[in-house]
């Protein structure tokens, strides 16, 4: 069994900064893209920035010189740091992973249950 658990939403002011985390646990085999999706009330969920195993990445163009993804491969740890936040950054962020459990021949997306960041003054 697999898990991802994120950490790290909350209520900032806009031009803030926050940083999310999130960490994947159980019956590992390989973790190969993560990656941070939101979703805000009465929309689909979007994706915001994802990250291969060996670093490469890719940004939403809306938050492309605010965010920064990073991943850490032992830990099977990745984040999100947001800086200059915006109130259409309102959202639930999930965390999602493409992970070949141990002992099976193909991997899975998993997700996140969410973690709610709301941006207001």
């Amino acid at each position: 069994q697999v898990q991802l658990v994120e950490s790290g939403g909350g209520l900032v002011q806009p031009g803030d900064a926050l940083r999310l985390s999130c960490a994947a646990s159980g019956s590992i085999g390989v973790i190969y893209n993560m990656g941070w999706y939101r979703q805000a009330p009465g929309t689909q969920r979007e994706l915001v920035a994802t990250i291969t195993r060996s670093g490469g990445t890719n940004y939403e163009d809306a938050v492309k010189d605010r965010f920064t993804i990073s991943r850490d491969n032992v830990k099977n740890t990745v984040s999100l740091q947001m800086n200059s936040l915006k109130p259409e950054d309102t959202a639930v962020y999930y965390c999602n992973g493409f992970i070949r459990p141990m002992g099976r021949p193909t991997g899975y997306p998993y997700w996140g249950q969410g973690t709610q960041v709301t941006v207001s003054s």
